[in-house]
């Protein structure tokens, strides 16, 4: 006898959610009825009012780009480049009538620039303040179906679980996959062997990227044919793609003419480097070993800047939740004041500019300097602690000074 499966969600019959049997062998589950009947009598259904939450709530891209600032610093070119392709892609999802004859295709967002630049901050940002789900992958765990590893269709999992277990909200959030350049085929002439972690996972990303019904387990892991399915239709969700692409300089330069051979070739600072990655195309990335077929679906290319000292500083002190506030607000909570001379923050951001860790290896720096003194932060009830330039770099004491007040 065939399996019952219910028309709607696909899901198989249980004794805890029985069917309801129709003409021509169709049926319907008791969950799929429940939320029919809150959609015709009680409005309640999650589909409508997300759709309507964020339709309402869209921002132009000054206002978006305006968010950015409140969290990441600098990378302006790459923030209004983002700030443009989200407003687009939400105005192509809430504002464009139906019924128009002009279909507007979805475009998906390619972040390159180096590690620590801020690209991760990005997505998760926007994700944020649109109120929107937010699954974050590493494409360097992802292998083709039937190999070890994770398969490409669980990243849809995880946003299913970012949305707790809404569909309607899932197929508006935004997946970011990271270290898209670790998944570069080995060279441009494809290889006898199976490069299941690189150009095989290129080719499972195709399909969920451009937009499709895909079914997923609903708690992840692989597929099995016992399994029951939810369905995700990912043509609004938005795929932000990162990688730092090293080397993808070289290419650009080949290109435009500009390498030079032999032993008076010099090597190119870091801001001429900056100044070609603007100028990167679809040839390059290819050339770099991403498929034509991933390079199509991902329109809009956005290049980040390699950060400097001044920018790790202002890292370190603007955005609303910078690290050094987050620490003040931790020595707060002990009665104690946090201040830093502005020697030790230049000294905490060449710690890690010289480590190449990016604005992410702020914390672990500031963990390594700060351990000593939050060890005997609950005796120091009412002090300020400066930090100086000695305690990044020398690992001395800071100075003490005992508020008068509390004496």
């Amino acid at each position: 006898m065939a399996k019952k499966l219910c028309s709607f969600c696909n899901t198989t019959e249980k004794e805890e959610n029985p069917f309801i049997a129709g003409n021509h062998s169709a049926y319907i589950c008791s969950n799929c009825v429940t939320s029919a009947f809150k959609i015709l009598f009680d409005g309640e259904e999650t589909t409508s009012t997300t759709t309507e939450e964020l339709s309402t709530t869209l921002l132009i891209p000054k206002e978006i780009h305006n968010k950015l600032n409140d969290y990441v610093i600098g990378q302006e070119r790459a923030k209004k480049t983002l700030s443009v392709a989200v407003y687009n892609h939400f105005k192509r999802i809430f504002k464009n009538s139906e019924n128009n004859e002009t279909y507007i295709d979805k475009s998906n967002i390619l972040l390159i620039g180096p590690t620590g630049s801020g690209k991760t901050l990005l997505a998760q940002t926007i994700a944020r303040f649109l109120d929107v789900p937010i699954a974050i992958s590493d494409a360097t765990n992802l292998t083709e179906a039937g190999y070890v590893g994770e398969d490409v269709e669980n990243i849809l999992t995880k946003l299913l679980q970012a949305a707790d277990g809404d569909v309607a909200k899932a197929e508006h959030g935004i997946i970011f996959i990271d270290e898209m350049d670790k998944i570069a085929r080995m060279g441009e002439n494809r290889s006898i062997t199976r490069d299941v972690s690189g150009e095989g996972v290129q080719q499972a990303l195709l399909k969920i990227i451009e937009g499709s019904v895909v079914n997923i387990p609903p708690k992840g892991g692989r597929k099995h044919p016992n399994q029951d399915f939810l369905q995700i239709d990912t043509k609004n969700i938005l795929f932000i793609c990162g990688g730092a692409f090293d080397g993808v300089e070289e290419i650009i330069q080949k290109r435009l003419g500009a390498n030079q051979l032999g032993f008076g070739q010099k090597k190119r600072s870091n801001k001429e480097n900056e100044e070609v990655m603007h100028l990167i195309e679809s040839d390059d990335l290819v050339q770099f070993g991403i498929i034509p077929e991933l390079i199509g679906r991902l329109h809009v290319t956005a290049t980040l800047e390699q950060i400097t000292v001044e920018d790790m500083v202002r890292i370190l002190l603007e955005p609303k939740n910078s690290i050094i506030k987050q620490y003040q607000k931790l020595f707060e909570i002990d009665n104690a004041l946090l201040t830093f001379e502005e020697s030790a923050l230049k000294a905490i951001a060449d710690k890690a500019i010289k480590r190449k860790t990016g604005a992410r290896g702020l914390r672990s720096i500031m963990e390594e300097s700060l351990v000593d003194i939050m060890y005997e932060l609950p005796e120091l009830d009412g002090y300020e602690i400066v930090i100086t330039e000695e305690v990044i770099n020398n690992g001395l004491k800071p100075i003490y000074i005992k508020n008068s007040k509390s004496a």
